[in-house]
């Protein structure tokens, strides 16, 4: 049985960065454990010609080694894209870009195992390190590895609302729109429920074919307005370690008020989306009216679906005007996000980890979740570490922090203050 430093455990981007940054460490022996048969970030929705959110410096690796081999940069020269992409002028790549280069990056490391799924983690209190337990997914076999140090990044599941949850026939999460958009097509009426921009880009898409395919086409939204990402930048100063510190120390009722409050600033659409789709509207409109409704204010309370008609009755409630009322549709699309479950595989050592009083993982400032310091938690702490949490660019952050708690000294330079602005009570003020 091979005894690690470290086993992470899910491979998204924030370990596959891990990966990246540790590679280099003699003085770390890492294992990365992945259940997929390769890396595939959010393959559902890798639209043609959908952008990131952010910027391509927020790659794996940049902001905390601006000189590691595995930068975007890199997989841009390496792959003959470097001088298109300058050409290009454009700071934001596209999401199939971001997901070929992290695959490249996967490929060159040699302590990730995809294929490894993890069924069981225990802890040896004799030897004071966990037993991970593997099945291959392939094989079938079974194989046990122990580690000093775990770092969670299994990522959020897709989320299905009550109001649509066991609904029988073809209804489709956003995450997996892409394999279901030949079928979706040819619905006679296509409603996308959801607010944000996996909502919109589904739209947008199916509004450019509405005509080929003559559809109708529905956008059901809770939220008030098709509210725009704030990405203005004394708001991006909040994706910050400053920000961090001061929303850590807050008391607990009050980072969950602001989780609430906050869930715009990193789950809005993005604003040349929404004018896109608007111009697109109007383009359309020209030679007569489109068969298309945006539903602002309008929540799903409950949903049926009739085998025999093929098709779906969504109960929805306008929330200002509280009125009811129903809309039938062949298709249903479901762009209602995610949701972080603590894994079953963790439930031999729940008493080792540390949760707050709505249940959720107690995530300490160094992104630790457990009593000693020795469990770290890629993302799902919004509660904690507020709009940083899901932000690539603070992923590299989040990994520097946690290999200087994995080798007790700071190896990639710890940014403490970068904002202009001060979020607290300043320091040295008299009340």
């Amino acid at each position: 049985m091979s005894t690690h430093d470290v086993i992470a455990v899910g491979l998204g981007p924030y370990n596959l960065g891990l990966a990246c940054l540790t590679e280099p460490l003699t003085d770390l022996d890492c294992l990365f454990l992945e259940a997929r048969d390769s890396f595939d970030w959010h393959p559902g929705m890798l639209l043609e010609a959908v952008r990131l959110q952010t910027p391509f410096l927020a790659d794996l690796v940049t902001l905390a080694d601006p000189t590691s081999p595995y930068s975007f940069l890199n997989w841009l020269k390496e792959s003959g894209r470097l001088y298109q992409f300058y050409i290009r002028e454009r700071f934001h790549p596209l999401r199939s870009e971001y997901n070929a280069y992290c695959r490249w990056a996967a490929a060159k490391l040699a302590g990730v195992r995809f294929g490894h799924r993890v069924t069981a983690v225990t802890h040896d209190e004799a030897d004071d390190l966990f037993t991970v337990h593997v099945t291959g997914t392939a094989s079938g076999e079974t194989v046990t590895h122990r580690a000093r140090h775990l770092v969670l990044g299994t990522g959020t599941p897709p989320h299905v609302p009550a109001a649509c949850a066991g609904l029988d026939g073809d209804v489709v999460h956003s995450s997996a729109y892409l394999e279901n958009r030949a079928a979706l097509r040819e619905k006679n009426s296509v409603t996308v429920v959801g607010s944000g921009q996996s909502a919109a880009e589904i739209y947008h898409d199916l509004l450019g074919d509405i005509d080929t395919y003559g559809y109708r086409l529905n956008w059901v939204t809770r939220s008030p307005r098709f509210f725009p990402l704030e990405y203005t930048k004394l708001t991006l100063e909040m994706t910050s370690p400053d920000y961090v510190d001061y929303f850590h120390a807050l008391p607990e009722p009050t980072r969950y008020r602001l989780e609430a409050e906050q869930k715009g600033l990193f789950k809005g659409i993005d604003a040349d989306l929404i004018n896109e789709i608007y111009d697109l509207l109007y383009a359309k409109s020209v030679p007569g009216p489109v068969d298309t409704r945006l539903l602002t204010n309008t929540e799903v309370t409950h949903a049926r679906h009739d085998p025999a008609a093929g098709e779906y009755t969504l109960g929805l409630r306008n929330v200002e005007q509280e009125g009811e009322f129903s809309l039938a549709t062949e298709g249903l699309v479901l762009a209602t996000g995610y949701r972080y479950a603590v894994p079953d595989f963790l439930d031999p050592v729940r008493h080792l980890l540390r949760f707050d009083t709505h249940g959720r993982f107690d995530v300490g400032r160094d992104y630790s979740v457990d009593h000693a310091g020795r469990v770290f938690l890629q993302n799902a702490g919004t509660h904690t570490h507020s709009v940083t949490s899901p932000d690539l660019g603070m992923g590299p952050y989040r990994n520097a922090v946690i290999i200087r708690e994995l080798l007790g000294r700071e190896h990639y330079p710890v940014e403490r203050r970068i904002a202009f602005q001060e979020f607290g009570v300043p320091a040295g003020v008299e009340a």
